[in-house]
């Protein structure tokens, strides 16, 4: 069952009661992301999420680590380009304990000078992982080439010079900024009593105040340019996409219907076709991300360099494929109950729960149930994926971000690779 309500201080509290599970998953989700940053804050969501950790005006980060496990729950946090979110899932009798702690790190984070100094030098470190990581590198130069300045193309970690430059005001301004009631909800899905924990989320969260003005956002203009890094690894991991549909255009179902037939799982058609049928891979797949205003489409793929150009050829040659060809009624029947069954099955975690009713309080202002989800995935035809098909995967849309043991200066598959120095 699903209830709404609104807090005496205006913060949304949407709730799915699932008598049946002994949990409860509950999440404090704020609009605002790596999107939201200046180039001079670049990392700072990112940044204040460690910082709540670190210490509030009622426990000590090894406090707020005993209090949670004392119960055997877990508490954690992650950032992304569009929304922050808090988390804690727990037994439900314990529940009381969880709105405490998450309205303690949310509004009661001191944000001590010197931790910030320790957590910007760990924040150093996870960019300098990813750096070493470019499997998931990958992903990052591709969004950057595909959407330049914009500043959803920056990392959500930031950049090591933006990260040194960040202090303890402009953290507090910036927080000040976005964290109020009308630009976050509360998410709770579980065995709870509904009187019960809108009565306690009262009493925790009545100290988040303050008003939500929208800030102009930078407008943007897709315009990728191909971008080849030299890294001396044992693969090329290369992402090649296109843009992609916001989380409001009709087409995105289809999208996401296209997307798993391409890559998104073992009985794909990249999988079967670079992996099983050639031997070419270990790792491949597609992915789509929607956001507001638009969307990214990306395939990964990793392969060693002399078999770089035939998976980039074998890869187009499918986009080029779901152009030109219908694809069967069979391979869409079968992709369309995978969509259902992934979606059923993630939904027995309360988490997943908590996450889509967050999603559907701040981006569509509503509750989109998986019955109507699903049933506009029912309605994608052949037709509807071979069209989406031949909007996105034109030859000037499609761009290339590849990361390897690239010769210098040496022309490959018709770009220039020029030799970079990892940060």
């Amino acid at each position: 069952m699903i209830k709404r309500a609104t807090l005496d201080n205006g913060l949304p509290v949407v709730c799915e009661q699932i008598p049946y599970v002994r949990s409860v998953s509950i999440g404090f989700w704020v609009a605002c992301g790596s999107r939201n940053e200046t180039m001079h804050e670049q990392g700072i969501s990112h940044l204040i999420e460690h910082m709540a950790f670190k210490g509030t005006k009622n426990r000590t980060a090894r406090e707020i680590a005993e209090s949670i496990d004392a119960v055997g729950g877990h508490l954690n946090a992650f950032t992304t380009k569009e929304y922050t979110c808090f988390y804690v899932k727990l037994l439900d009798r314990h529940f009381r304990l969880g709105l405490d702690l998450l309205a303690d790190l949310v509004i009661n984070s001191v944000f001590s000078p010197e931790e910030l100094e320790k957590e910007k030098n760990v924040v150093l470190e996870e960019v300098k992982m990813y750096e070493d990581s470019p499997d998931e590198l990958v992903f990052e130069l591709f969004t950057q080439a595909l959407l330049q300045d914009h500043p959803l193309g920056h990392s959500i970690l930031g950049t090591p010079e933006s990260i040194k430059q960040l202090n303890r005001d402009a953290l507090l301004q910036y927080k000040e900024r976005y964290y109020t009631p009308h630009n976050s909800c509360l998410a709770i899905a579980g065995n709870f009593d509904f009187d019960g924990i809108i009565k306690e989320s009262n009493h925790f969260w009545h100290k988040l105040t303050g008003e939500f003005h929208p800030q102009p956002e930078q407008t943007f203009k897709i315009q990728g340019q191909d971008h080849i890094r030299f890294k001396d690894t044992e693969q090329v991991h290369l992402c090649l996409g296109t843009p992609g549909f916001s989380r409001q255009d009709s087409n995105r179902y289809a999208l996401v219907v296209l997307n798993s037939i391409l890559g998104g799982s073992s009985s794909s058609r990249l999988f079967q076709t670079l992996r099983e049928e050639r031997g070419l891979v270990y790792v491949t797949g597609s992915y789509y991300s929607a956001f507001r205003d638009l969307g990214l489409f990306s395939i990964y793929a990793g392969t060693s360099l002399r078999h770089y150009e035939e998976v980039l050829t074998l890869i187009r040659k499918e986009l080029f494929s779901l152009q030109e060809n219908l694809v069967s009624e069979e391979e869409l029947n079968r992709v369309k109950e995978q969509i259902k069954g992934n979606m059923w099955l993630g939904l027995e975690n309360t988490s997943n729960r908590m996450g889509r009713l967050a999603k559907g309080e701040l981006f569509y202002g509503r509750y989109i149930s998986p019955e109507e989800e699903l049933a506009q995935i029912e309605q994608v035809t052949r037709e509807d994926l071979q069209r989406v098909a031949q909007m996105l995967f034109t030859p000037a849309q499609l761009t290339l971000a590849a990361i390897g043991p690239f010769p210098q200066a040496e022309t490959i598959s018709g770009l220039l690779v020029s030799q970079e120095n990892s940060v």
